[in-house]
């Protein structure tokens, strides 16, 4: 087996070490998204529903107005 360069396998641990902490850093952003997803979600089905009852007061209206 080859010799092992002290100071390459220093620079290289710490690039391993580099590399776990911006994963862990991904791994919080990506729950963080998650969690606002979940939250825009909910949003999301309320405005529906608040479109879907305002169109339907105005077809009510404008049948009521033709007629």
């Amino acid at each position: 087996m080859a010799d092992i360069n002290p100071q390459e396998f220093g620079r290289m641990k710490e690039q391993i070490e580099h590399l776990q902490k911006s994963q862990d850093e991904l791994a919080k952003d990506m729950k963080a998204m998650l969690a606002l997803a979940n939250q825009s979600k909910g949003g999301f089905w309320a405005g529906m529903a608040i479109a879907a009852f305002v169109s339907s007061l105005v077809t009510i209206f404008i049948k009521q107005w033709i007629n």
